[in-house]
């Protein structure tokens, strides 16, 4: 039986570097045996079904795939459906957080990693914001992404081990989820 998952493609079509076409990635999902996938925006967002061959194993594989095929190295983080949807549900921010193009929600490549934020969400960051969900960290960022303080800290907490989603992104991601479902 295949479940739902997300793929989430750090750093591709941002600006001009690393940039990959979305039919390109879609034809590399389905060669490596994935079904029902549909890309979201043009950001590296795919949603798709696999068995259970998802997760990191098949993140690996698409990077792989990706640096081969499409000459872009970029790190690929799979979510399950319910991972992903526990994320959407979980958000904290909506009190503070106005502007969904300036709210982060920062997936890692295991939810352990989480536990690194904690002490940056018991800090003041006003009038930015942290906040550690079970699979996923909000980030207000009121000034904007660029020159946020709070977002800076959680990159240097984790690293490559995480990729982000403003919030427009995050709703439309699980928009696309929630019609896959109605559809099965």
């Amino acid at each position: 039986m295949a479940g739902t998952h997300v793929a989430l493609i750090r750093g591709i079509n941002v600006g001009r570097a690393k940039r990959v076409a979305m039919a390109d990635l879609r034809t590399l999902f389905a060669d490596l045996g994935c079904q029902d996938v549909r890309t979201v925006l043009n950001s590296g967002n795919v949603v798709f079904a696999a068995g259970h061959g998802g997760g990191q194993r098949l993140a690996e594989r698409v990077q792989e795939g990706m640096a081969s095929r499409l000459s872009v190295s970029a790190r690929v983080l799979v979510v399950t459906r319910s991972a992903y949807l526990t994320a959407v549900d979980e958000y904290p921010l909506a009190k503070v957080a106005s502007d969904p193009t300036r709210l982060l929600v920062a997936f890692c490549t295991s939810a352990a990693q989480l536990g690194k934020l904690k002490p940056l969400a018991r800090t003041d960051w006003s009038p930015e914001a942290i906040a550690v969900g079970t699979v996923a960290a909000y980030l207000w960022c009121a000034g904007g992404i660029l020159d946020s303080p709070a977002l800076k800290a959680v990159g240097r907490a984790l690293g490559d081990s995480m990729t982000t989603r403003n919030w427009a992104t995050v709703t439309k991601i699980k928009d696309v989820l929630t019609a896959a479902r109605e559809s099965e």
